[in-house]
């Protein structure tokens, strides 16, 4: 099981995307508002981290930013997601330090597998060891 840490300031979003990820035997944890979000990765320890783009406060690109500067957090990965997609928006958002871009609305099955592409290798493997054989 993943800890994964969910920036978002819509609440059907922040629904959708702790029920995708806790029916895929993961732990999320949603912070509504961005300026509450680098002090609940450090208490939360992420696994990962899945933030929008377009959040008031504190903008998902500045939070990357402060993510990637933390000692504790820099080697966290980030999956940014966002609803205004335009040119040039996937290049800024992996050069502020993102390793995935997922536009809204979002597919299931592609969100899913990014999130499952990001997660540390090993924790995939625990994962894969628990889990019941059939």
């Amino acid at each position: 099981m993943a800890r994964i840490l969910i920036v978002e300031d819509n609440a059907l979003n922040i629904k959708l995307f702790c029920d995708l990820l806790a029916a895929h035997g993961h732990e999320p944890q949603a912070v509504l508002d961005s300026r509450l979000a680098l002090d609940s990765a450090r208490s939360f320890e992420p696994d990962l981290v899945i933030t929008d783009i377009q959040l008031p406060h504190v903008s998902g690109l500045e939070l990357i930013g402060l993510l990637r500067e933390d000692e504790q957090l820099k080697e966290v990965p980030i999956m940014a997601v966002t609803a205004y997609s335009g040119i040039g928006d996937e290049e800024r958002v992996r050069a502020a330090g993102a390793q995935a871009y997922v536009s809204k609305p979002i597919s299931v099955v592609r969100f899913v597998a990014e999130v499952e592409a990001l997660l540390p290798k090993e924790r995939v493997l625990e994962d894969a060891e628990s889990s019941p054989r059939t």
